[in-house]
């Protein structure tokens, strides 16, 4: 065993370990946290940019155990592995500073960063996951570690809010489950990098496969959020502003999404998917929720809600571009996994902001912040514009690239729901962008509320990076090192 077997374990370990001793740290050792915090998100940075050094130059890192009934525990870092972890780690970071700036002051932390810690370990081991039955261990876990976070407040809302969001995640890992071990039990282990399944095998058994692709989308879409099992994701929105912004852009819903990549390209396979009728219906469930997800959005006054409409409806954007198939469409489903991430962490950064230094949840309420807390609505309104899909900003280079695919699959009913979508996306977002920056508070402003600071540095910085990553990211789209050019070499790898 050598380094390119303990490397995907140390990865897990960064964060796991320094989890576990946050758990037993007393409440006032605030310092020893937050460092513990750093320490781990910072090694975890460090090793992946190690590995990732390593894949680009050839190296092959995978970790497996046997374990059981001929099924093996296997940790396997590859291209689309690699686009995953790096966004859960570079936005965990992040995350990290942003919320030892944000919890600061209030009680349990040991007991939120302890499970945030091990939450992040879950994503991670989500994207490293080089089989389903490694893939589910982790999928689970990453439901339970999740679910301390989103009842973290402890009132009667947040509890109900964390019972609707277990009822939905476990149902869905009990359909999941079902869709994996159908699939063992029709062709043995299957290893993400190896499509098992062979022409006479899918002649013999079409029925049964097109039955176990049903209930493996249906298992995970419930952590995609594709609608109608996407409930659980706006009422979760009860969870301080990290926990929304981790929910949306790192872990639960990205490892839905991420998951359905994994059956859609490494399981079943672009050909055979599309042979057997596969992406079609696909394709029209995740058009359904791009649009449904717009509209609800336009329904909302409370800010995050909003946001989390908004997940409903962009994170469908990557499954659609996947079912389109072709090279520029999954360019653009697997670019929008980044993107996607980086914007809106941006908003949930900026709606935390917003909420702990004004006590601003709705959208009514928002007259005037950008005079305010300008740095923080200028932030907004940049990740805002993107998630339009405005150029130069990070949601133009995966929308036009997702609709530049449609074009070239002859998918033109694509490209108009795109359009549609961007539509309805300026349709909710200006309203509130026109509040911030045009209109002024008629009432009095509370004296508490004169002179406040802008935000927090470890909050506004945190937030200002997100925020210039999403500019960056579609300003220098074309370079060797950007989320566009990572995600069209994963592309050219898969089978399509």
């Amino acid at each position: 065993m050598n380094m390119l077997f303990w490397l995907p374990i140390f990865i897990l370990l960064s964060s796991f370990l320094t989890g576990l001793l946050i758990f037993f740290l007393p409440s006032h050792k605030n310092g020893t946290r937050a460092a513990l915090n750093m320490i781990g998100a910072g090694l975890k940075l460090v090793l992946v940019i190690l590995v990732s050094w390593g894949v680009v130059h050839g190296e092959e890192y995978e970790t497996r155990f046997e374990i059981i009934l001929g099924f093996a525990f296997l940790l396997k870092i590859d291209h689309m592995s690699l686009l995953m972890v790096i966004l859960s780690t570079a936005l965990w970071f992040v995350t990290t500073i942003y919320s030892i700036g944000y919890m600061r002051g209030l009680p349990n932390q040991s007991r939120f960063f302890g499970f945030f810690s091990l939450c992040v370990t879950a994503s991670v081991g989500v994207a490293l996951a080089g089989n389903l039955i490694t893939f589910f261990i982790f999928y689970e876990i990453l439901t339970l570690t999740t679910y301390p976070l989103v009842v973290h407040k402890g009132t009667e809302e947040s509890l109900r809010a964390g019972r609707t969001y277990l009822w939905y995640t476990l149902a869905g890992g009990s359909i999941l489950f079902l869709g994996i071990v159908w699939m063992n039990a029709l062709l043995g282990p299957v290893d993400f990098a190896q499509t098992a399944i062979t022409a006479q095998i899918a002649k013999s058994h079409t029925a049964e496969l097109r039955i176990i692709f049903a209930t493996l989308i249906a298992g995970l879409g419930v952590k995609s959020a594709i609608w109608p099992l996407h409930g659980w994701l706006p009422v979760a929105m009860i969870a301080p502003a990290p926990v929304s912004a981790l929910l949306h852009a790192v872990a639960v819903v990205k490892a839905g999404v991420f998951g359905i990549l994994r059956v859609v390209f490494d399981v079943f396979g672009v050909t055979l998917s599309t042979s057997l009728g596969l992406l079609g219906p696909l394709a029209l469930f995740a058009a359904i929720t791009i649009i449904y997800g717009s509209l609800r959005a336009l329904q909302q006054n409370e800010l995050k809600k909003m946001l989390a409409y908004s997940t409903v409806s962009q994170v469908s954007y990557i499954i659609l571009g996947a079912a389109a198939t072709g090279l520029t469409a999954s360019t653009g489903s697997l670019v929008h996994l980044i993107h996607q991430g980086i914007m809106k962490i941006t908003l949930f950064f900026c709606a935390g902001i917003i909420e702990k230094t004004l006590q601003i949840r709705n959208i009514d309420e928002l007259y005037g912040v950008g005079r305010q807390l300008p740095l923080t609505a200028a932030a907004f309104t940049l990740a805002a514009l993107g998630m339009i899909g405005l150029p130069p900003i990070a949601g133009f280079v995966s929308k036009w690239h997702l609709a530049l695919g449609a074009l070239e699959a002859e998918q033109t009913w694509i490209v108009i729901v795109f359009i549609v979508s961007s539509l309805l996306n300026a349709a909710y977002f200006l309203p509130v962008l026109y509040k911030i920056w045009f209109k002024v508070r008629l009432e009095r402003v509370p004296e508490e509320r004169v002179g406040l600071a802008e935000a927090p540095g470890l909050l506004l910085w945190s937030t200002l990076f997100t925020a210039a990553l999403s500019l960056a990211a579609g300003l220098f789209a074309s370079s060797a090192f950007s989320p566009l050019e990572l995600a069209r070499t994963v592309a050219y790898g898969l089978k399509l």
